[in-house]
């Protein structure tokens, strides 16, 4: 059975860093695309980066663009999502989400395991 699980969370100001972490277990990790995605309250969710299996392709949405970095260490079954001069504007719920094949898309819907999500509080 896959497990997703994120980490790194929390309350920071405007401009600060935030390092989120994502462990995965239950299938060969390094097969397969990873994303990172997020919810504000009352909006839907969204894409912020993915990850496709070497870690040699990326893709960000462009309101992350130049700020966020996304990576993955397969011999930790870890994929991070670096995220740096964070705005108020990124506060949501974050979610980490590994998708069955080698190749990324930006559809949450084409992913098919989720972790339960990690809270980030930007205060301006």
């Amino acid at each position: 059975q896959v497990q997703v699980a994120e980490s790194g969370g929390g309350l920071v100001q405007t401009g600060d860093s935030l390092r989120l972490s994502c462990a995965a277990s239950g299938r060969t990790f390094d097969l397969y695309a990873m994303g990172w995605f997020r919810q504000a309250a009352e909006k839907d969710r969204e894409f912020v980066a993915v990850i496709n299996w070497s870690g040699l392709s990326t893709r960000y949405a462009d309101s992350v663009a130049g700020r966020f970095t996304i990576s993955r260490d397969n011999a930790k079954n870890t994929v991070y999502l670096q995220m740096d001069n964070l705005k108020p504007e990124d506060t949501a719920v974050y979610y980490c989400a590994m998708r069955m094949y080698t190749d990324w898309t930006v559809r949450p819907r084409d992913y098919q395991y989720w972790g339960q999500g990690t809270q980030v509080t930007v205060s301006s």
